[in-house]
């Protein structure tokens, strides 16, 4: 954004140099991108007036002048300019004078001669000068302009031009206003606001306006002038500030908009009242509609547009630009202003869509001051009226204050300043700053209370109000100092014993892959299992195939397996670790570090002797190999899984001391028949869990150097006991020399009772510090066999 030094300043106007008010502005968030001045640099150029003009004797297009430039002696200049007549005030370029030139070394002027007339100087146009030229031809001074006097200085042209970069949530600064009440606030003066009042009202009539979308257009105030008197030009100090600010001056009214959009910030138009067609009209656009806008180009509206119509059609896209139909021209003597708030969202992108890029347009996407609006119109119509005249009307006004924006209040306990900044600000100083940024501010309870003002809507959490503190303290007044750090430097081995495990698994013959965090839908749902929650999908999926949350590692481990398959990879083993995500919906997601593996085909290559398919108990154990070897046997225990997406019949979940580590078995054939694939085995562990397990010592007992005794013990239950609850149980029964049990034998059959089973468990005795005696074994069993009975009914086989 350009934006002349001289205007801001009539607003504030600090004792400070230009070039501490630039670094004041950039230390404030706004930062100064450069400085220029309204010309470029030249030199010998003064006021004229001509006071001859003869036609050249050799050339039709060239004009011989006297010129006096106060110096009591005329200059005679040939010159070609088409409107150069007698009392013309002008700007000459003298003998010497050095003129701007696009290599920026200067174009010195000489004495010389044109068509055998010698000239001394040159009469300038503005583009001479380095300035726009309004006119085809020499700039034409002011009447009362004063002879002799240096055009530089008539013209201030050395005034400064500051080029800021205005940050995306820092609309409210897109004007001399809200630049101005950050230079106001920093070196603690009052705003300079100009009394705006509304003008005096003529006629009874009111534009007839209805908004058809309330919601996009909150607010909407429309008022007409009439009999406005088109003979006055734009005033000079218009002009000249529109022009330091990089915009062109145009016709009057036009004029008038784009130098109320730079002073306050609020974009306006200016419609042609005698082209409006019955009421004004703000709606959506219907789809197909067309629009010849002030540029010339024609758009196709899409139907999500909002727009400004009338009975016979779109007159404007609605903050963007206006439409050709309604625009005012040098005849426009009528004219209805608008002055509006638009939805930021319904602006957005809008304008991009038509390759279009308008300083209204860039105001309403980034948010305009709600508040604005009938500011901006009293703004608008009194200067036309001071300038112009004209009859005023009514100001009609549309609003839905319900849809407006809302500023709430935001609390700041006064503690977290001086935690986020790391300096200490009293309450009272706090307070200063932010009054003064029109934030109104009190203090209650240790807290500071903070009423948004209306053109602030990028302030909405507490933190927004300490970087509102911290920029009025100075970021040069806060200090770098280190932070207190309670650091835990106790070596972390997570990272070792991954990388364990890792090994573990490649030397089982495993080979790690890496895939995404997102899955196939469509595998997804194959995992239809209430444990795993709802499937999460992704809102801007960056392909078909990876548009969910993964459940269970086994949604990325399958389309690598199918992968390998489909390449005559018939033996795969692969492991993964990552993180699975199961919850019922966003907010409730787990996320949990696991492990998963995933095996098909032969138990071992091609080159080796006996191979054979793998099965449960090879899968079996691969995973136990993942556990430390001191790990006390009697707290690994299985049981039966109910996961729907394993076979039923051969999986289970891995359990250690009663909690459940993860599942492994074989993938249900559905889901093998679904993706066309053979049997496949499969297994995920909670990461965490399996580490924390690995990372714990177990104490290291010496071997016995007595006798072990193993007694074998087949007892008779019910078919529906688990034989891991009678291993728990023996355990239990047998005394503190028990050092192993398991299961050896299942036997069901004819020769025993309907509904009973046989189960045959091996127990083994060993005392550290002396041979057993056979009645201490006895004992022991004995004890075993009349616990299984009173728990199971259970009795021995015959």
């Amino acid at each position: 954004m350009k934006i002349s030094e001289n205007w801001l300043r009539q607003w504030a106007n600090p004792s400070v140099d230009s070039e501490t008010l630039g670094e004041q502005l950039t230390m404030a968030g706004l930062e100064l991108d450069g400085v220029e001045t309204v010309a470029p640099p030249f030199n010998g150029v003064v006021i004229g007036v001509v006071t001859e003009c003869q036609q050249h004797p050799d050339a039709d297009r060239l004009r011989v002048t006297k010129v006096d430039i106060g110096s009591g002696e005329q200059l005679q200049i040939v010159c070609g300019a088409p409107n150069v007549c007698v009392g013309l005030k002008v700007a000459v370029a003298t003998i010497g004078a050095v003129l701007p030139s696009d290599d920026h070394k200067g174009f010195k002027i000489k004495k010389g001669k044109l068509r055998g007339v010698e000239s001394q100087g040159m009469l300038c146009g503005a583009s001479e000068l380095g300035l726009e030229d309004e006119i085809d031809g020499l700039m034409e001074l002011p009447k009362d302009a004063p002879i002799g006097v240096d055009v530089r200085d008539y013209l201030n042209v050395d005034a400064k031009i500051f080029e800021i970069a205005i940050t995306p949530n820092r609309g409210d600064c897109l004007s001399v206003l809200g630049l101005a009440r950050e230079i106001a606030a920093i070196n603690q003066m009052p705003l300079n606001r100009p009394v705006i009042q509304s003008s005096k009202v003529v006629t009874d009539t009111a534009p007839s306006v209805q908004v058809l979308d309330a919601k996009a257009c909150p607010r909407y105030l429309a008022q007409r002038i009439d009999d406005i008197d088109r003979t006055w030009p734009t005033p000079q100090w218009m002009t000249d500030a529109l022009i330091a600010s990089g915009v062109r001056s145009h016709n009057f009214l036009v004029d008038v908009t784009n130098f109320v959009l730079l002073e306050l910030g609020q974009p306006l138009h200016a419609f042609d009242a005698d082209k409006i067609q019955g009421d004004i009209i703000v709606r959506m656009a219907h789809s197909g509609e067309t629009l010849e806008l002030l540029n010339e180009q024609v758009i196709t509206l899409s139907g999500d547009e909002l727009v400004i119509a009338d009975d016979a059609g779109v007159l404007a896209l609605a903050g963007i630009m206006g439409g050709a139909r309604s625009a005012v021209s040098d005849e426009t003597t009528s004219i209805v202003l608008e002055s509006a708030h638009f939805d930021q969202l319904t602006i957005a992108g809008r304008a991009r869509r038509f390759g279009l890029h308008t300083d209204a347009s860039q105001r309403f996407e980034r948010g305009v001051d709600f508040a604005l609006p009938k500011l901006a119109m009293d703004r608008a119509v009194s200067l036309i009226v001071s300038v112009a005249g004209g009859k005023v009307s009514q100001m009609t006004t549309a609003e839905n204050l319900d849809a407006l924006p809302v500023r709430h209040k935001i609390i700041v306990p006064v503690d977290k300043v001086s935690q986020l900044l790391g300096v200490h600000i009293s309450s009272d100083q706090m307070v200063d700053m932010l009054n003064r940024l029109e934030i109104a501010t009190t203090v209650e309870q240790d807290s500071l209370v903070c009423q948004v003002p209306s053109h602030r809507f990028d302030l909405t959490i507490y933190q927004d109000i300490v970087e509102e503190i911290a920029r009025m303290y100075g970021y040069a007044n806060i200090h770098a100092t280190l932070p207190e750090l309670s650091v835990d430097m106790r070596y972390d081995d997570t990272a070792d014993l991954i990388q364990s495990v890792k090994r573990s698994l490649a030397n089982a013959g495993y080979y790690e892959a890496v895939s995404f965090s997102f899955s196939d839908a469509k595998i997804e749902a194959l995992f239809d299992d209430k444990s795993l929650g709802a499937v999460l999908p992704l809102a801007n999926p960056i392909s078909s195939d990876l548009a969910v949350m993964r459940r269970t590692l086994m949604s990325s481990l399958l389309p690598i397996v199918s992968y390998n398959l489909n390449r005559q990879q018939s033996r795969v083993r692969l492991f993964e670790t990552g993180l699975s995500f199961v919850g019922g919906d966003v907010e409730h997601v787990v996320q949990t570090p696991s492990l998963a593996m995933i095996a098909t085909g032969e138990l071992t290559t091609e080159q080796s002797h006996g191979t054979r398919k793998m099965d449960f108990y090879d899968l079996k154990r691969d995973i136990e190999s993942l556990l430390p070897n001191t790990l006390d046997k009697s707290k690994v225990t299985y049981e039966r899984t109910t996961l729907t997406f394993l076979h039923p019949g051969q999986s289970a979940h891995l359990m250690i001391d009663g909690e459940d580590l993860g599942f492994f078995g074989q993938l249900h054939p559905s889901i093998c028949k679904a993706l066309d694939l053979p049997t496949v085995w499969v297994a995920q562990m909670d990461l965490d869990k399996l580490i924390a397990l690995n990372r714990k010592s177990n104490p290291i007992i010496a071997p016995s150097k007595f006798p072990s005794v193993r007694r074998d013990l087949a007892v008779l239950v019910d078919q529906d006991v688990a034989w891991q609850t009678l291993e728990k149980d023996i355990r239990k029964a047998a005394g503190k020399y028990l050092q192993d049990v398991w299961l050896f034998d299942i036997y069901v059959g004819e020769t025993l009772p309907k509904g009973k089973k046989s189960l045959a468990f091996a127990m083994v005795f060993q005392d550290q510090n002396a041979t057993l005696e056979d009645e201490q074994i006895k004992a022991a069993v004995d004890k075993v066999i009349q616990n299984l009975a009173d728990k199971h009914a259970a009795h021995l086989r015959d």
